[in-house]
């Protein structure tokens, strides 16, 4: 299993990144709380990954600290609960943010997120309450801190677009994490800013949605 990439970052199209070590090149998928906490491209970067192998297809998720892969991997096991709908989960709140949901069984705050129904959310309290007894313990842990190469939020601020078509490129990852098209317009068209990055439209959006 894969279960830490180090190299250089060579391509940001959320939410995937190209992280190149020694010469391979891989793609990740990552969740976009991890994703605003990379550094800039061609600068070194540390992931910690998440391999699935399926018949089709063989993914690479990755996460900027283990706590979020270890919630991934928490997610992931819920009945009815793909890697995909567990990323946008991740990316639509934080690990902290998730647990406090599950501790107040705050239903309405999960049911936002794009592609979790009632049911669905209904199920996660319930499977994941058990799980995330001990969570605080775990959220105290010097694991949680980012790795060093992607702590601070100057990274963030300072992070260069894929292209120059910031609109576009939010549009695309919105669509990515399981918001439709409509959706997807809306958000970005209600927080575009001149002078904003693709990552601060992304981010921006996702919270005018949650």
């Amino acid at each position: 299993m894969i279960g830490q990439l180090r190299g250089i970052l060579r391509e940001k199209s959320a939410p995937e990144i190209l992280i190149e070590c020694n010469g391979v090149g891989y793609e990740v998928m990552m969740p976009m709380t991890s994703f605003y906490a990379l550094p800039e491209l061609a600068h070194e970067a540390i992931v910690y990954t998440h391999f699935i192998v399926r018949e089709d297809a063989q993914l690479l998720f990755g996460f900027s600290n283990k706590i979020e892969r270890k919630l991934f991997r928490l997610l992931i096991k819920v009945n009815g609960v793909g890697p995909k709908l567990a990323l946008a989960i991740l990316s639509g709140m934080s690990a902290e943010q998730f647990v406090s949901c599950v501790n107040y069984d705050d239903l309405s705050g999960i049911v936002k997120i794009p592609g979790v129904g009632k049911k669905t959310a209904e199920r996660l309290l319930i499977e994941m309450r058990d799980r995330l007894k001990d969570w605080q313990a775990t959220l105290d842990s010097p694991l949680f801190e980012l790795s060093a190469t992607a702590t601070n939020d100057s990274n963030v601020n300072n992070v260069l677009p894929v292209s120059n078509n910031i609109k576009g490129d939010a549009i695309n990852a919105l669509i990515s994490l399981g918001y439709n098209q409509a959706q997807a317009d809306k958000a970005v068209r209600n927080v575009f800013q001149t002078g904003k990055t693709s990552e601060d439209v992304i981010r921006d959006a996702l919270k005018s949605m949650i």
